[in-house]
């Protein structure tokens, strides 16, 4: 197989363009004493931006030989560790992190969801992403994409689209656009955790079918909608958050 194979199937595409990536560090703005988790590091154009003093990064990725090359490559001034590694498998310890990367487009909503696992570790996130998936993180409620992962994420982080950044950026040019993204910690993020097991839950049933109301797709759930406040007609897109969060306080799994 060769690299460029290789590179597809781990859906790498490497950012080259230095104002882009400028502009990146700008938005992260890297700190003396901050923890960074790097996801898929690549061949280390964002490590060199937030390569400074008296900070750590962990940098996952699951390229071996990407890892050796960024072993002999960073020497400091931050200090380093490379890990080879699938980021899905990758626990986040206890030290409160920042995570920040160019995710691989082909399971870049997969990362963000398992992240959601560890929320109370995480001072924010800052991502480059597909502009389309982007777009679905920053949903509003009552608009297209106003769907499981915006509302999934809503519970725990308040999302911004920071700046769209064109193909011609990248080594290997995809055939989409694409967005860096900023996810921050909410204020009821603690609250929310302990309700995340059924509010994940309810959410997926919600939009079994997005053409159905609400109603409809629990109609296996024991809810009464009268006395949740909520109108049965309603599609899956028109409820908000709070909705949600407070169908999942029901004792209906």
């Amino acid at each position: 197989m060769s690299s460029r194979d290789i590179r597809r199937k781990f859906g790498q595409n490497y950012l080259t363009d230095q104002s882009v990536l400028y502009k990146m560090a700008e938005a992260i703005s890297p700190a003396s004493l901050d923890n960074f988790l790097e996801i898929g590091p690549g061949h280390g154009a964002l490590t060199e931006q937030i390569n400074i003093e008296n900070i750590n990064i962990t940098a996952v990725d699951i390229d071996p030989e990407n890892i050796e090359k960024l072993k002999k490559k960073f020497i400091g001034p931050a200090s380093f560790e490379f890990l080879v590694g699938d980021i899905l498998k990758y626990e986040i310890n206890s030290v409160e992190q920042r995570v920040v990367g160019n995710l691989p487009y082909n399971i870049s909503t997969q990362i963000i969801l398992k992240l959601l696992d560890s929320c109370e570790n995480i001072i924010d996130m800052h991502f480059l992403v597909q502009k389309e998936v982007a777009e679905k993180i920053a949903g509003r409620v009552g608009t297209k994409n106003w769907g499981k992962l915006a509302i999934k994420i809503a519970a725990f982080f308040d999302s911004e689209v920071l700046f769209d950044v064109p193909p011609e950026a990248f080594d290997i040019k995809p055939k989409v656009n694409s967005s860096f993204i900023r996810l921050m910690p909410n204020k009821n993020l603690r609250q929310n955790i302990d309700l995340k097991e059924n509010f994940f839950r309810l959410v997926d049933l919600a939009f079994v079918s997005r053409r159905k109301n609400i109603k409809n797709n629990l109609k296996n759930l024991n809810i009464n909608w009268d006395e949740v406040g909520i109108d049965p007609i309603k599609r899956p897109e028109e409820l908000s958050l709070e909705d949600y969060l407070n169908l999942s306080k029901v004792k209906v799994f």
